[in-house]
């Protein structure tokens, strides 16, 4: 596959599965959460193995791996949604910090020794191999989800009227309404997008311009992720010494100094030093601040609402790190990786404009009221 289709296949298939998943925000709204995670995995299990069981009968094809991954995509927003909405009907809400923080420590664990262990896994076992074991995680955490204890609530409205085109865009309205929700909304989608879109950038300038091995390159990035797992461990206590409001400012902003550093990375081992230096740094300041997001976005919104606006985010957040990835990659064909990787860091840097400056807690009963309006008015008529 020429390196074309392979960038192809990352841009496309994210921004179409984001499309796809559009619709299933609102049917997840009123559907149990855990059947819902658990035949996302199922669905994500059978799009994967379709790839080894097409390359073994000879039938594997740019358009399977093309419509596999719109497939996972899409799952992959669902579940994240139907998870958000799991979350806060098991947890209280003074211990969505503490619960949001396991889960963050969790994903930078896997972010650490995920991409080392898969490539052991391809070394030793072969890329067929790898593929099915990477399918047969689905089905362990199919199984996981399955052994959660305690009860889930049932949906609300479960015998709502039929699917309106209107509720396809409820998601966005009560973010849009909800003003600390609307500018985190527009600081993380765009701090995500800005951060993901220099990854590639980076790849070329380390591995092609600057003369990195592989391997340095893989340490300069996976080491670090050590940061984001003590970020997410000591991030329920900072929260519980300063406040969300103070750690979120104070996180979300400092998450954002970091990355126009990289475009000044020298070569050999002081490269190595800077990147891990400023990764470190990064990951850091990102362990902190997203299990902290997570648990304030929980509780401005109601259980029954949780799944639409979670997976509205999530479209968003996919869509966005998609097209921007497509850009810069134009920009840096124009300007140099360099240059690229310095204007992403140079718009970060302007990002913390976007967070909230006042006190949740002084705003959260007019902002309720106002996205509460805005929801009421996108399901007038179906009650």
């Amino acid at each position: 596959m020429s390196g074309r289709a392979v960038s192809a296949l990352a841009a496309v298939g994210p921004v179409a599965g984001a499309a796809m998943a559009v619709p299933l925000g609102p049917w997840i709204e009123f559907r149990r959460k855990r059947p819902v995670m658990i035949a996302m995995d199922v669905v994500r299990f059978a799009a994967t193995l379709s790839v080894p069981i097409g390359f073994m009968f000879g039938w594997l094809s740019f358009a399977q791996l093309l419509v596999v991954s719109v497939i996972v995509a899409a799952a992959d927003i669902a579940f994240r949604a139907a998870s958000g909405a799991c979350l806060k009907a098991l947890v209280r809400p003074e211990d969505l910090v503490i619960a949001n923080g396991r889960l963050e420590a969790t994903t930078w664990t896997a972010t650490a020794i995920g991409p080392p262990l898969g490539g052991a896994a391809i070394g030793l076992f072969g890329p067929v191999v790898t593929v099915v074991a990477n399918a047969i995680s689905y089905l362990v955490s199919a199984a996981a989800i399955r052994a959660i204890g305690g009860t889930e609530p049932v949906p609300a409205r479960r015998d709502a009227p039929a699917f309106r085109a209107a509720d396809l865009l409820a998601g966005w309205r009560y973010i849009l309404a909800h003003p600390v929700l609307r500018s985190l909304f527009f600081n993380t989608v765009l701090v995500n997008g800005l951060i993901m879109a220099t990854a590639p950038l980076l790849a070329v300038l380390m591995l092609r311009d600057l003369g990195f091995a592989p391997w340095q390159y893989g340490l300069a990035f996976g080491a670090p992720c050590v940061g984001g797992l003590i970020g997410a461990r000591v991030a329920p206590a900072l929260v519980a010494r300063f406040g969300q409001h103070n750690v979120l400012l104070t996180a979300g902003t400092l998450r954002a100094c970091w990355s126009v550093g990289l475009a000044f990375m020298p070569n050999g081992a002081p490269g190595i030093v800077v990147v891990f230096l400023l990764q470190f740094g990064l990951v850091t300041c990102a362990g902190i601040f997203n299990p902290v997001l997570a648990a304030h976005r929980l509780g401005q919104i109601e259980i029954e609402r949780t799944a639409r606006i979670l997976s509205a985010w999530s479209i968003t957040s996919s869509a966005n790190i998609a097209v921007l990835t497509a850009l810069w990659g134009a920009l840096a064909g124009f300007a140099g990786a360099r240059a690229a990787i310095a204007i992403s860091g140079l718009l970060l840097l302007l990002t913390p404009l976007l967070l909230p400056r006042r006190a949740f807690a002084a705003s959260h009963a007019g902002e309720a009221v106002q996205a509460t309006d805005a929801w009421s008015v996108s399901h007038r008529g179906r009650r």
